[in-house]
């Protein structure tokens, strides 16, 4: 008798706390202001991800091993996007959520280490891809194309807009979508890959390639110097020539050089730079450019 009341004793006290939107709250903003900082080889953003949701593991196990386990669980490898990767935090949150409960009530665990590990890993590369194709990929690019004027006249708010804005963009949408990992548990990721979503994603890369156009017509500017004598006063000019023909050639001309040299040789930035400066330096040499 005495023995059953203290297990009923240790059982209320480790009865799991209630986990509010205040915690996820915490949680998104954790996440999002360590992203990257303890990022390493083995196990790259995990440590992020695990302090991110300890106050909430914290809560839902009062037991230091099942604590400890929980940390464990959290601190394998994993990577994803910053804001798209709120739903994992949000679905990490309420898997242990159920975890706990199940622990603590001595249920049949069906919320497994394998499941949990499986959910997050089976959503972060999907998430990554969908994320960094719309945050980085178009988003990011649309915001400083609206600044490139202001810092084409040296303003300041051409360099701190965008970053921001962006800052700002990616905070309010990954609160949103760790609340929906939350509410929606595993049902959330139905969201990101449903119609809706890819069609948003098509038009975001539709969007996303206009700007780029505009960005490529309005701000990189090639023009060639080369002016050839004809005899009685005539001459050649080839920019003038291209400008009647093919107005932007020039320009057009480097923005798919650099885009199939990227394509074959992978986004190796600084090489490129390298060899695009030495060619134009050359082709401004012989009075080409």
């Amino acid at each position: 008798m005495e023995q059953t009341k203290i297990l009923d004793n240790q059982m209320i006290q480790n009865q799991p706390e209630e986990i509010t939107k205040r915690d996820v709250y915490i949680a998104w903003i954790r996440w999002w202001f360590c992203n990257t900082i303890p990022q390493s080889v083995e196990r790259f953003l995990a440590p992020a991800l695990t302090w991110a949701l300890a106050p909430i593991l914290r809560k839902l196990y009062k037991d230091d091993d099942q604590l400890r386990d929980a940390l464990k669980r959290q601190l394998l490898f994993f990577n994803t996007q910053l804001s798209f990767g709120g739903i994992i935090i949000g679905l990490m949150a309420s898997m242990e959520k159920e975890r706990a409960r199940q622990e603590v009530n001595g249920e049949e665990i069906t919320m497994t280490d394998d499941l949990i590990y499986n959910s997050k890993a089976g959503l972060m590369g999907a998430l990554a891809g969908v994320g960094d194709a719309i945050d980085s990929g178009t988003i990011q690019f649309i915001l400083i194309s609206i600044f490139l004027p202001f810092t084409m006249e040296g303003n300041p708010i051409g360099a701190l807009g965008p970053f921001l804005l962006f800052a700002g963009y990616q905070f309010t949408v990954g609160f949103w979508f760790t609340k929906l990992g939350f509410e929606m548990g595993d049902k959330a990721a139905s969201v990101v890959s449903g119609p809706m979503m890819t069609s948003a994603i098509e038009l975001l890369s539709i969007l996303g390639l206009f700007m780029m156009g505009i960005l490529g017509g309005n701000f990189v500017r090639v023009s060639s110097s080369l002016v050839v004598d004809l005899g009685n006063e005539n001459y050649f000019s080839l920019q003038e020539t291209l400008d009647r023909v093919l107005p932007g050639f020039l320009p057009l001309a480097l923005i798919l050089g650099l885009y199939f040299y990227f394509n074959k040789k992978g986004m190796k930035v600084t090489t490129a730079m390298g060899f695009l400066a030495l060619a134009l330096g050359l082709l401004a040499l012989v009075g080409i450019l």
